[in-house]
């Protein structure tokens, strides 16, 4: 493939990806966080294999961002439990990226890719119904529903 067509593909892709987190609901946009912090993680795994160091960390680097934007997409206005406990496995799983770039061991990748799937399995599994919103969970004590968000 030549340079320009290389370089016309790319753009392509870029634009495709740019049009369907346009046209996202907020559902598929957790989705595509999920799905692009594995694939972020994947690759920082195999440069880390090929000993290739600037590409690792800007791999690692932009899992990280993601998992910020996940934990930024919290509604922990509510006091729910479930909000607090994600924002806290979030910075977990942060602070176990910085520690796989850090010592250059793919152990802690792999946790947090592990880690990463299963939510994003328990989030595709949410019924389509609830995809409009974040669900609701009905505060017994208060007598109303409250958003507790992705």
């Amino acid at each position: 493939m030549t340079y320009a067509m290389a370089r016309a593909s790319k753009a392509y892709a870029n634009i495709g990806a740019q049009t369907s987190v346009e046209a996202a609901s907020p559902h598929r946009l957790i989705q595509l966080l999920y799905a692009g912090a594995i694939d972020r993680i994947s690759r920082a795994r195999g440069h880390m294999q090929r000993n290739d160091v600037a590409d690792k960390g800007l791999c690692i680097s932009r899992a990280i961002d993601i998992v910020d934007s996940l934990r930024a997409s919290l509604d922990t206005r509510h006091g729910h439990p479930l909000a607090h406990n994600l924002e806290s496995l979030y910075d977990y799983m942060c602070r176990r990226l910085l520690q796989a770039n850090n010592d250059n061991d793919v152990a802690p990748l792999d946790e947090v890719s592990h880690l990463l799937a299963e939510l994003k399995s328990a989030w595709d599994a949410i019924p389509s119904e609830l995809h409009r919103g974040a669900p609701e969970v009905f505060d017994t004590q208060m007598g109303n529903a409250q958003v507790v968000g992705a």
